[in-house]
């Protein structure tokens, strides 16, 4: 019988190249939120997955990106940090890069000073000829040592199972550290906030997303007067301006109503009973610029 294996694997490439996408694929729940908005992911994650042999916890981390505030210095710094203490990095980076850009230089430069084991995963193979994803799969192995170099579509679910086979080899016997129940080591709330800030992206203007905070003020649960479950949840979005403000709210508070109702509908899936959610929003002007807020972003 083989031994029981355990451990610690960090995901780390740019902003958008599919890293949140990919570890709900992996864990096969919802963990991370997905857009097609940069800088989505602003702490780190840790997802388990639970396989006959082994348990691995993978750390999602924020994209590393050219910081423009104190929230921006933040996230690469838990991005860069979640590189510590792990067993393996997987380094996600894109089938449609006919280079290596600044950033994955950037981040090759700091798995080097790291002597980290790595696994390449090569995303969005869909997008590309056979003949260019070569070409780059060459341009990679000359960088640096992989463990592995594994082509996947992380949106189309393509080669993943062969990702956590290869985890398998290169993470060391060990004991499970968490239940086999467990998926994540976010909360409900956490992960509700999460839900509620994912509808807003996928449904606000360019400008408006990365000034959003969100906090659940509110999260009980009651019986209905026919004796089911419901939970009554309210939350707040806060936003930097005023005008912004007027904008997640939208024309007779429509925008709002939309958030919340994507967002009402996931939490349901989420915690299998009815939710009663209410939203506000508030102006919380340079809030991305507040070291006690940021504390909540950092990696421990």
């Amino acid at each position: 019988m083989s031994e029981f294996k355990s451990g610690f694997v960090s995901i780390i490439g740019r902003t958008n190249v599919g890293k949140s996408t990919l570890i709900n694929n992996l864990v096969g729940e919802k963990i991370a939120i997905t857009t097609d908005k940069c800088q989505t992911t602003r702490t780190a994650i840790k997802a388990i997955v639970n396989r006959k042999n082994s348990q691995i916890i993978f750390v999602d981390t924020p994209g590393i990106h050219k910081p423009k505030t104190k929230l921006g210095e933040t996230m690469n710094e838990t991005a860069w940090g979640a590189l510590g203490d792990v067993d393996l990095v997987l380094f996600i980076v894109e089938a449609t890069s006919d280079k290596i850009g600044k950033g994955d230089t950037l981040i090759l430069q700091k798995l080097r000073e790291k002597k980290a084991k790595v696994i390449l995963l090569i995303n969005k193979i869909d997008l590309v000829k056979k003949e260019k994803l070569l070409e780059l799969i060459e341009l990679y192995r000359k960088e640096y040592d992989f463990q592995a170099i594994i082509p996947i579509s992380a949106l189309k679910n393509d080669n993943t199972n062969k990702i956590l086979d290869e985890i398998e080899k290169h993470i060391p016997v060990g004991p499970a550290y968490y239940d086999i129940e467990e998926y994540t080591d976010q909360t409900v709330r956490q992960i509700s906030e999460e839900i509620v800030r994912e509808k807003a992206l996928k449904l606000l203007d360019q400008e408006v997303p990365h000034g959003i905070l969100v906090e659940i003020d509110k999260m009980n649960l009651r019986k209905t007067t026919k004796k089911e479950d419901i939970y009554d949840i309210e939350a707040t979005i806060y936003v930097i301006r005023k005008s912004h403000k007027s904008i997640v709210i939208g024309k007779n508070g429509s925008m709002l109503k939309r958030i919340g109702m994507y967002a009402r509908q996931d939490i349901e899936r989420m915690l299998g009973t009815k939710v009663n959610l209410k939203i506000w929003v508030k102006v919380k002007e340079n809030w991305q610029e507040n070291t006690n807020i940021l504390k909540r972003f950092k990696s421990e």
